[in-house]
């Protein structure tokens, strides 16, 4: 039987402080979109997407798993959408990126600076070494950060 590792232990803590504010839903969508209407179509937006991040539920609505890649803001999603619920090539991912500091092993005192590479906006910085910030201000919730974290310490939030 192994011992569980300081990665594991913070990671099993941190994820009880985690909170579900429900389902990330795909870029370009309209304000008034309900996606009640992409429970009806083929789901096109799920077989065209390049980083492989837009999943459907049990009901059929899309949503955004960052688990294992980010949004690339291709396009491809709004194109392929037959609902037209995505419409609107302006308007991004709604939502945010936060690290919950209790799984971040930065925030206690690893060196990791896993979030900071893959941001091309730069809107993760730290403060010393061992303190990443995200600016509001910049960031796109595009959710690379959320892939590359070694302790899921970041999530995209709404």
């Amino acid at each position: 039987m192994s011992l569980p590792t300081r990665r594991g232990f913070f990671g099993a803590l941190g994820s009880l402080f985690k909170e579900n504010r429900g389902p990330v839903r795909p870029p370009y969508a309209s304000l008034s979109a309900t996606f009640t209407e992409c429970q009806s179509c083929e789901g096109m937006c799920v077989s065209v997407c390049e980083e492989k991040i837009i999943n459907r539920d049990e009901k059929g609505l899309p949503f955004l798993d960052f688990k294992s890649n980010g949004c690339s803001d291709c396009h491809k999603c709004m194109e392929a959408c037959t609902p037209n619920v995505l419409n609107e090539p302006d308007r991004f991912i709604q939502g945010r990126a936060r690290i919950t500091t209790m799984m971040c092993m930065s925030h206690h005192d690893t060196i990791c600076f896993a979030c900071k590479d893959p941001c091309l906006e730069d809107a993760i910085i730290f403060e010393g070494m061992y303190r990443p910030i995200i600016i509001p201000e910049k960031c796109t919730a595009c959710g690379y950060c959320v892939s590359v974290c070694p302790n899921a310490a970041i999530e995209i939030i709404l």
